[in-house]
């Protein structure tokens, strides 16, 4: 009678282990899946296509407006290294003299200097100050790459926007507010406020570029990086 009731327990737990060992196997795969899966969403790291395009984009802008201020804009006659380095005096006077002249130029265009009725040669060259006196000053100073792009930007979207405003608004001051608006977006997204002046206020993906000094030495992109006669 015992040997009949052992023979019947071992048989109980014989089929116990064989029920049991599908389930495991049954939990384990889904497992195995999941352990697969994780390797799978590597395409999630590789960049999208926008991302790629706005790249694209800001190369071929920086490039075109480089050769193009290399041509036009006044550069160093000279291959000498550029004495307005960071730190220096003559460096200072040009940071300053670029921003007092801005803000000439907006009392001028909004006509609080020398107020006029009608349109005037002052309120002219408060309109223009930017690109005549503003970008160039900036232009002669050492200059970090990301701000001699900006500034290469600058030098042939503001003429741009001055001669076709005037068809939208003629207005001194509006055309110069949108000067400004320019200048202020421009160096966002290069990233030139947070990388000279250290302003919280770049745009994302200007930022990681390493900070890198454009050393004009009379090359075809260092447009005005030494010795500018017009600042």
């Amino acid at each position: 009678m015992q040997m009949i009731q052992q023979r019947f327990h071992q048989a109980r737990v014989v089929s116990c282990r064989q029920l049991a060992c599908p389930r495991v196997h049954g939990m384990a795969q889904p497992l195995v899946v999941r352990s697969a899966n994780n390797g799978a969403p590597q395409t999630a790291e590789q960049p999208s296509t926008s991302t790629g395009a706005e790249v694209d984009l800001e190369k071929e802008v920086t490039k075109l407006t480089r050769q193009a201020a290399g041509t036009f804009a006044p550069r160093s006659s000279t291959k000498q290294k550029n004495p307005a380095v960071k730190g220096s005096v003559l460096y200072d006077i040009f940071e300053y003299q670029s921003w007092i002249c801005l803000v000439a130029g907006g009392l001028l265009s909004f006509n609080i200097i020398w107020p006029t009725d009608e349109p005037s040669i002052p309120r002219l060259l408060g309109m223009w100050s930017i690109w005549m006196f503003t970008i160039p000053s900036l232009r002669a100073k050492e200059c970090t790459a990301k701000e001699k792009d900006a500034l290469n930007i600058l030098f042939l979207l503001v003429p741009l926007m001055n001669v076709t405003l005037p068809f939208v608004w003629k207005s001194f001051a509006f055309i110069f507010t949108s000067n400004v608006i320019a200048l202020g977006a421009v160096y966002w997204w290069k990233g030139v406020w947070k990388e000279v002046y250290g302003l919280p206020f770049a745009y994302s993906g200007a930022v990681e570029a390493p900070a890198t000094v454009a050393r004009d030495s009379g090359s075809s992109d260092g447009a005005g990086g030494g010795s500018d006669g017009s600042a």
